[in-house]
């Protein structure tokens, strides 16, 4: 008789939730540009006494959230494809709202729509704030008083406002073209120092976090740099050249020479000139070969999200009807709770929950604080809804917490625009929704187990197996070519980097089968020593060779 594979829990941590962080690099691009991009619309609907069609206007323009870590020529696209998606899916539910005031049916469609947005968020990397603004949009307008005739005027001042946000989004390329590049290539440089030092000085477990840093930061300079297409400029090469050396010294860190790579990093800030590392075009080889090669299809990155799809559509659709149940006015808010939560995993997702509770909490206190103020004026109101946009992106990067903490009194001072409310009724309602949509949220997630994780790291075993042999035989060859030997480096870094996020994910799922954790470190360890010797093998582990030759201007 054969038995269940065994199945191990995760403890769910509290303390380490709460603690705060160091700032993003960028924290003021995002806090400026949403100001920049909600000021003109609000201040016109100011004067022109039409505060009550803020909320379309600031669909638009909180647009303006996204991108900030992408090349602008992707900055555009990406821009371009949230406007779209924000204004469909407010047109969606305005277009219910004004068929039908059924709140049972309003919530059970405002689910649906934050299971598609979550999806196709983490389908296509969007980046953060992720689905959660566009969720938060979308559920609030499901219960806008609304008619059908009202819908195309109301879904323009949302576009016209989305229009607005993308030239704020991509106004600072005018300044530093190359600035996200340049940003995400000095942070690969800088975590591959920390690795190598690490490496020096023997660090135990600090080395292994250092390692996985420092790889998802090469990986993302490597994403930052494909993201712009095609290369059409030196400067462009030459931060290539350098995520390479980054690269390098990832495969070979007792070779390398973290002072130097710190030297490059701190010359990429501002918009001095970009160094130049001597190295052969063959080093980038595989950059070529992954640029030429065809893109994996939307479809096929949807189908492993199906148990997040699942957890969003029930947990957002039992947190909005048990809103109801305790005769809540505003269930979305329930909704969007339960909608922020779901994170790659059941502990990640718990975490976000605790962050979510205790900020929004803390908020509640600070709109109480602060509405007498914004009762004095339309023009006050105006004025707190965007420092309270300023304060939440200049912390939220530190920890989701303490960016809630401005969150949750704009969201309920946007609530005012149309008029002014009770301000008990308020905060009443958003610690209830806040409560419901939190435990309802998280005990869905529980339910709904995420199977595939575990499938995963099989997947990525494989894959780093796979690279790894076909790196191996080039090397037991007398010359291997060099395009074909970058191509296989490129090919199985690229793989050990899936296989630590695979296992980091699963590793923090519940009810998941026993993970194959002894082959996962056996595959990363042969694997990183194979990437070494194909970078000896190149002689790109000279690192005297390196050194810089001549700068280009960005």
């Amino acid at each position: 008789m054969s038995t269940a594979p065994p199945t191990t829990t995760r403890r769910l941590p509290l303390a380490g939730a709460l603690r705060l962080g160091r700032p993003s690099d960028i924290w003021f691009k995002p806090a400026c540009s949403v100001v920049a991009a909600v000021a003109p619309p609000n201040l016109a609907l100011l004067a022109l006494g039409r505060l009550d069609l803020a909320m379309y206007t600031m669909a638009g323009s909180l647009c303006a959230l996204y991108g900030h870590n992408r090349p602008y020529p992707a900055r555009s696209r990406t821009l371009a494809w949230v406007i779209l998606g924000m204004v469909g899916g407010l047109a969606v539910a305005l277009t219910a709202a004004s068929l039908t005031t059924d709140a049972v049916v309003l919530v059970t469609v405002g689910a649906l729509m934050a299971a598609v947005q979550k999806v196709l968020c983490d389908a296509t990397r969007v980046g953060p704030p992720g689905n959660v603004v566009l969720t938060f949009i979308s559920s609030a307008s499901l219960f806008a008083p609304q008619t059908l005739g009202q819908v195309p005027g109301h879904v323009g001042l949302a576009l016209a406002a989305g229009a607005w946000a993308w030239l704020v989004g991509m106004a600072p390329g005018l300044l530093r073209p190359h600035g996200p590049e340049r940003r995400a290539t000095a942070q690969a440089l800088n975590a591959t120092a920390a690795y190598a030092d690490t490496r020096r000085t023997g660090t135990g477990g600090g080395h292994d976090r250092a390692r996985a840093a420092a790889a998802a930061a090469v990986q993302a300079a490597w994403q930052s740099l494909l993201a712009t297409g095609p290369r059409t400029d030196r400067t462009r090469r030459a931060l290539e050249h350098l995520v390479v050396r980054a690269e390098v010294a990832l495969a070979a860190p007792a070779d390398a020479d973290p002072a130097l790579l710190r030297g490059w990093a701190r010359a990429l800030g501002g918009t001095g000139r970009v160094p130049r590392v001597a190295g052969a075009d063959d080093d980038l080889l595989g950059i070529d070969a992954e640029l030429s090669a065809p893109r994996r299809p939307l479809w096929r990155r949807l189908g492993p999200l199906a148990p997040f799809a699942v957890r969003t559509a029930l947990g957002c659709a039992l947190a909005g009807y048990a809103s109801l149940a305790l005769g809540v006015g505003r269930p979305y808010w329930a909704l969007v709770t339960a909608a922020s939560l779901y994170q790659a995993n059941v502990t990640l997702t718990w975490s976000r929950g605790v962050q979510r509770v205790v900020g929004n909490l803390l908020g509640v206190l600070v709109f109480a604080a602060v509405v007498p103020l914004a009762h004095l004026h339309p023009a006050a109101l105006v004025l707190c809804c965007l420092a309270f946009n300023f304060g939440a992106e200049a912390l939220i990067g530190r920890n989701y917490w303490l960016g809630s903490v401005c969150v949750t009194p704009m969201a309920l001072l946007v609530t005012e625009f149309a008029r002014t409310q009770d301000a008990g009724q308020l905060i009443t309602e958003r610690v209830v929704d806040t409560l419901v949509g939190a435990l309802v949220g998280f005990a869905t997630a529980v339910v709904v187990t995420n199977r595939r994780a575990g499938d995963r790291i099989e997947g990525a075993l494989t894959a780093v197996e796979q690279a790894r042999e076909q790196a191996a035989r080039l090397l037991a060859g007398p010359q291997p070519a060099p395009r074909a030997l970058e191509a296989a480096r490129r090919a199985l870094s690229a793989a050990l980097a899936d296989l630590r996020a695979a296992a980091d994910a699963a590793s923090g799922e519940w009810w998941q089968r026993a993970l194959p954790q002894e082959r996962v470190v056996l595959a990363e360890q042969s694997g990183h020593r194979t990437l070494a010797a194909t970078v000896r093998r190149q002689g790109a582990h000279s690192w005297d060779g390196a050194r810089t030759t001549e700068d280009v201007r960005p």
